[in-house]
């Protein structure tokens, strides 16, 4: 299966006016409803800052977070001091094919405003998770729900899919990732609001709050080889990956890989939630 409307995401398409209108409209409604409808707190926001301006030249930058609600992007970054309306510095973003593109206008509208369509269950080597290995590899910045889906339950982060994990280890330039957690959101946009639906708008008056942290460190090349000492012994049923990857990994060594990455993202994250709860009432 193609790539949908892959013309449409391209930073030349109609010379990127599509993309500059939708940013700019998308990032406008993210500052209102975080800073005019809402109250919206923010620990360690240079961080995140500095890496979407400042990082290094051809690095790419993946920010990874908890799932509370179907608007916790664009709105978590609607906060004060972020590029929010920049089209160029904007995040790519993984976005649900069947929440997002379940039709050709709104498939247009996201794919231009820089989110990449995925189908859920569809696996790590799905096409378009090729198409964003091709946007770590132009250094740019790349969000993440590695969760999977919303939810809005006060509870640890739940176990995280390998899409994430899968991501950082192929990149050509192992990204820079900063783990975020927020809350709040799940009040701003309530699963079940009224007869089992979300509000048609957004709610107000409500607390929102984001802990940023600081980049997680991933020493690649020694968990690629502790991932194959401790596949040599897996009797685990394959599910038809590619046998060898370019840095030479078999499904069973990629499975050890993935997870350990995933652990350690999730742990990290599950620490922000804790320290969120306490500082930021």
């Amino acid at each position: 299966m193609g790539r949908k409307m892959e013309w449409a995401a391209r930073a030349d398409h109609m010379k990127g006016v599509p993309r500059k209108m939708v940013i700019m409209a998308v990032g406008a409604f993210a500052k209102v409803v975080a800073n005019f409808l809402n109250t919206t707190s923010v620990h360690n926001a240079d961080t995140l800052i500095n890496l979407v301006r400042s990082r290094p030249s051809g690095v790419p930058l993946i920010s990874v977070s908890n799932h509370m609600s179907t608007l916790d992007d664009p709105v978590m970054w609607g906060f004060r001091g972020f590029p929010t309306m920049d089209a160029e510095l904007a995040r790519w973003v993984l976005a649900a094919e069947d929440i997002c593109f379940k039709n050709s206008i709104l498939s247009y509208f996201f794919r231009v405003g820089k989110c990449i369509p995925i189908t859920r269950g569809g696996g790590i080597y799905q096409e378009h998770m090729n198409e964003a290995l091709e946007r770590l590899s132009d250094g740019a910045w790349l969000h993440t729900f590695p969760e999977g889906k919303v939810s809005q339950e006060d509870a640890p982060i739940r176990r995280l899919k390998w899409g994430t994990a899968s991501l950082i280890v192929r990149a050509p330039v192992t990204p820079i990732v900063l783990p975020i957690v927020h809350r709040g959101f799940e009040e701003v946009m309530p699963e079940n609001f009224l007869f089992g639906r979300r509000p048609p708008v957004p709610l107000f008056n409500k607390r929102i709050s984001i802990v940023v942290g600081e980049p997680i460190e991933f020493d690649i090349p020694k968990m690629r080889q502790m991932a194959i000492s401790m596949s040599r012994d897996s009797l685990q049923p394959g599910m038809g990956w590619p046998s060898t990857t370019p840095c030479g990994l078999d499904e069973a060594a990629q499975r050890c890989l993935y997870s350990s990455i995933s652990d350690k993202i999730r742990t990290v994250l599950e620490s922000l939630r804790i320290f969120g709860k306490s500082v930021l009432k």
